[in-house]
């Protein structure tokens, strides 16, 4: 099966025009998936840079691009009512002409909920809560009048092996995470537990993983090992963004798919 690659143009310490500009930078040299992500605050670099909210910048990147997969790695089940969140992604689904993917998780970035007064808990308390709206927004979509314009496949950002695995099993088409293939194998390996013990073939899951800075490095290991779909992650400056990495990698994937 051929692989994917896909790129975060990650929403920060840039303008929105020059994050714009890498959008459609990324397009024309033939990404498969582009993500942004769903904070509130720089996550590296000058805590104080430049950052942009996640649902608009999912809109805007909708509209200025014409025909990669789009989503974020991944939208915090915390910031949003459910609900709410599904009704924005059907509605950007529209915009984009389908090529949504819908990505979530639990959250985990302290600074955001202190800031903007959520209720920042346990890790066991924000599990707790996207196992419990995970339905709600599956409800949500199949009630949408209209519904959403494509298949709207759900991601779930994470690895841990006790509940957000079993999440991904019960929930899922698309699993993200980061790792090496020995990590991935070892993650994989007790997805596949879960998906028995919830009677679901776990090749029904795709498979998004990253390696951070040493992605191309690990990128054959993944996908010898079964990854379907190569994530990198590209943060912005002053300048904007540099994509000589992604053109690496997009190189090293038309090499393989050609073998």
């Amino acid at each position: 099966m051929p692989v994917r690659v896909s790129v975060q143009i990650q929403p920060q310490h840039s303008d929105f025009d020059r994050m714009r500009a890498a959008w459609r930078e990324a397009e024309e040299l033939g990404v498969d998936v582009i993500y942004t992500w769903d904070h509130f605050f720089p996550l590296n670099g000058d805590p104080a840079g430049n950052h942009w909210e996640g649902t608009v910048a999912l809109a805007a990147l909708a509209a200025s691009t014409e025909r990669v997969r789009i989503g974020a790695l991944v939208f915090c089940n915390s910031y949003r009512n459910p609900q709410l969140l599904a009704n924005v992604h059907s509605t950007v689904d529209h915009l984009s002409g389908g090529r949504v993917i819908l990505g979530i998780g639990a959250g985990w970035f302290e600074r955001d909920y202190d800031e903007y007064g959520y209720e920042f808990g346990t890790a066991p308390d924000r599990l707790r809560a996207l196992r419990r709206d995970l339905p709600l927004i599956r409800r949500r979509l199949d009630r949408l009048q209209p519904p959403p314009a494509g298949p709207m496949p759900l991601l779930i950002g994470g690895a841990g092996e006790k509940v957000t695995l079993r999440l991904v099993a019960e929930h899922a088409q698309l699993w993200h995470s980061f790792g090496d293939r020995d990590r991935y194998e070892e993650k994989a390996a007790i997805l596949a537990e879960h998906c028995a013990a919830a009677g679901r073939d776990p090749g029904e899951i795709e498979r998004v993983f990253g390696a951070g800075p040493r992605t191309l490095e690990a990128a054959d290991g993944l996908a010898d090992a079964g990854v379907q779909e190569i994530q990198i992650g590209i943060s912005g400056n002053g300048s904007g963004y540099d994509l000589g990495p992604l053109r690496e990698l997009l190189q090293w994937r038309d090499r393989r798919n050609a073998a």
